[in-house]
């Protein structure tokens, strides 16, 4: 009897670090969507402001491994192939996520520097303040930026998803297959 191969996948470091990254990413969109449900000053408020900002910190540590386990074992083929024109939309959504991660930390960051915060979890400073004289009205403007660019995500993230699911349940290929 023959054996029936099972389709190709990406290395299982790429897939824990993948979802490793994903429930990072969920873990600060829950948090920054929480956080004004508590009173302002308050210490619930503080701490779930501060799991967002460790979160993307940790998005950030973990972007460029990511990338580099990823380029280092390759991308696995999709069975049945897709259509060109869909291989190249799901490139352009891949590198606008790798952005996505990379340069929104990084905001993050520049915006509490300016605004001279350090990011403390639960009273533990994890960065401080690097900023003599901060610019409040700077650091704000950044804010608003951060989560124009946080919402826009929302939608890149939700497409990701969703083609995911196209391939798995209209096209039945492999394309989810290969991350699970």
């Amino acid at each position: 009897m023959p054996l029936i191969e099972s389709p190709p996948r990406y290395a299982a470091a790429v897939r824990r670090m993948h979802w490793t990254v994903f429930v990072l990413v969920l873990l600060a969109y829950v948090c920054i969507n929480l956080f004004e449900q508590f009173p302002k000053g308050s210490a619930a408020r503080g701490n779930i402001l501060a799991a967002h900002y460790t979160a993307g910190l940790a998005v950030l540590l973990l972007v460029l491994p990511r990338l580099l386990l990823r380029l280092r074992h390759g991308r696995p083929s999709i069975l049945p192939p897709p259509p060109r024109w869909t291989e190249l939309l799901g490139r352009v959504t891949h590198v606008s996520l790798y952005l996505f991660l990379l340069i929104q930390p990084i905001l993050g960051i520049i915006t509490l520097q300016i605004g001279g915060k350090p990011v403390t979890l639960f009273g533990l400073t994890l960065l401080p303040s690097f900023v003599d004289l901060p610019n409040r009205a700077l650091s704000h403007q950044l804010e608003d930026t951060h989560g124009t660019i946080g919402t826009i995500f929302y939608y890149v993230i939700g497409l990701h998803i969703l083609a995911a699911l196209w391939h798995h349940f209209g096209r039945r290929d492999s394309t989810l297959k290969r991350m699970l």
